[in-house]
């Protein structure tokens, strides 16, 4: 155990226990490192160099030494993971003798050798990488691949794969037109259900949501309190705060389909979707779809999508008309409240492009990295 006080290692507080018990210490431990590897140097700039003891500065710069093997390599392969959803190494966590051998190691160590050159940018090495034709493979699977390479452990096709829980909050805040590009300050706090605050240890009476644009700020500044997961993003397995998460699970059941369709954060880019889509797409119906599969997925519907899409649109007015569902509810999520639409359109447009949006903004590749 490594204990630290004033931004210094402790020296005087560091033993060699007998058998774990610290109430029996040995002999006192000074800061070091692995004798296998290149020496680790105090500072000269240092003013209590009468101490001879490093500092966190020292061991940071020890780590990120060329001599360093393991550092560049473990910088790139979480990259890689984040870029094609596996490193080039499996075990994000475990890059020792145990790991399974990546299965193109000349290329590991090709781009930690860039990744140093290049003054350890990150931006670099993730413009060279999604600049690369292997990147940029499509990611449709052929029955050939699919038969010889199920993972894509060969790359032998782009990436795909569903999105990280904060990304996907962000890419339906960023399609709805209400994601704040607002850097730095507090975070703040999401909207939960209400018995998620109710049955807590110790109720927290300071949670106040977030209104206004703060409330659409990116998901890193999302408020997250250890004993109370967030039930958005955890569904969508994002790690609890009770230990250092090196690689998360990805997993894909119905809770995350009804987390997408009907959580607070979702409804409420659905409806901001819709009145954007109203806005800017003019009075066709066919070209309020398209833009609205351009928002969402990058590309314009195939015919057959789009046909669906309008046909959905269609029978949603009839039931509005109807009676059936409330048009200021569903725009607003308020029975008494009345939507503020563009000059073109109606609030039954903005009540069945509402339901439209929430079908466009849950489909798989809306949520996937294709």
């Amino acid at each position: 155990t490594v204990l630290v006080a004033e931004g210094k290692f402790r020296a005087d507080l560091l033993h060699r226990l007998e058998r774990g018990a610290w109430t029996r210490p040995l002999e006192r431990i000074t800061p070091h490192v692995p004798a296998a590897l290149h020496r680790l140097t105090i500072g000269a700039s240092r003013s209590d160099r009468s101490a001879a003891v490093p500092s966190r500065l020292d061991f940071a710069q020890w780590l990120a030494d060329r001599r360093s093997p393991l550092t560049a390599r473990v910088a790139v392969n979480r990259i890689w993971h984040a870029m094609f959803g596996m490193g080039l190494i499996e075990t994000l966590e475990d890059l020792g003798t145990r790991a399974a051998l990546p299965e193109y190691p000349e290329l590991l160590d090709w781009l930690s050798v860039e990744f140093m050159d290049q003054g350890w940018s990150q931006k670099r090495l993730i413009r060279a990488i999604v600049s690369s034709s292997t990147y940029q493979q499509s990611s449709v699977v052929t029955a050939p691949q699919w038969e010889r390479d199920p993972g894509n452990r060969l790359v032998s096709r782009g990436p795909r794969f569903r999105l990280d829980a904060e990304v996907v909050r962000d890419v339906a805040l960023g399609a709805a037109g209400l994601l704040s590009s607002r850097i730095g300050g507090p975070s703040n706090f999401p909207p939960v259900p209400q018995n998620v605050l109710d049955y807590n240890y110790v109720r927290p009476n300071y949670w106040v949501p977030a209104a206004g644009a703060d409330r659409y700020r990116r998901a890193i500044y999302v408020f997250r309190k250890r004993s109370m997961p967030d039930p958005v993003l955890t569904t969508l397995d994002a790690p609890n705060s009770d230990s250092a998460c090196a690689r998360r699970p990805r997993s894909n059941t119905p809770l995350a389909a009804l987390v997408t369709l009907n959580e607070t954060v979702f409804v409420e880019a659905a409806r901001a979707l819709a009145i954007r889509v109203l806005r800017e797409a003019g009075k066709s119906d066919a070209s309020r779809a398209e833009l609205a599969y351009r928002l969402c997925t990058g590309r314009m519907p195939k015919a057959a999508e789009r046909d669906e899409l309008l046909q959905l649109v269609a029978s949603q007015r009839m039931r509005l008309a109807e009676g059936w569902l409330s048009i200021n509810e569903v725009a607003t999520g308020d029975a008494n409240k009345r939507p503020s639409v563009p000059v073109e359109a109606t609030p039954q447009d903005a009540a069945a492009w509402t339901i439209a949006a929430r079908i466009v903004l849950n489909l798989d590749e809306t949520l996937s990295k294709n």
